[in-house]
């Protein structure tokens, strides 16, 4: 019985041992990203140039994280989908659905968007007071979150 659970035990680190052996986090040009991503940040970002772009390769999947000039970083899913942006100065109005622009003007006048995230049904964006905002995925306002 105990040489049973030696083994199994054995097996379990050997196991995690291959699995994180596959997961990869690598610096690569941007040249290198791929072309919906490079499109994505020259429509929305054209004046920002990209200082470092970093490819994760999981198990059976690749996502991207891109670090802009202004310290921007922007998060990109297996799929090459924007899922995050962090910035410590104003996102543009395109990378905002429009309905979440006009809750913001509408009940924040004086703030501005400082990032934005989709999370598994909702987005969320923070302002530049540090109020994070919860919001359906059609930009219907969900609650204030803490």
């Amino acid at each position: 019985m105990k040489n049973q659970i030696n083994q199994v035990l054995l097996l379990s680190v050997l196991l995690v041992f291959s699995i994180t052996s596959c997961v990869d986090d690598k610096i690569i040009p941007a040249t290198d990203l791929p072309q919906e991503i490079s499109t994505y940040l020259e429509s929305h970002f054209p004046e920002n140039k990209v200082v470092q772009a970093t490819v994760d390769k999981e198990l059976f999947s690749k996502s991207y994280e891109v670090i802009l000039k202004d310290n921007a970083t922007l998060k990109f899913n297996s799929k090459n989908k924007i899922t995050d942006i962090e910035a410590t100065s104003k996102l543009p109005n395109s990378v905002i659905p429009i309905q979440i622009l006009d809750y913001v003007k509408t009940n924040y006048p004086n703030e501005v968007i400082t990032d934005w995230e989709l999370e598994d049904k909702n987005q969320q964006v923070e302002l530049d007071n540090g109020i994070t905002l919860e919001f359906t995925m059609e930009g219907e306002f969900l609650r204030i979150d803490s």
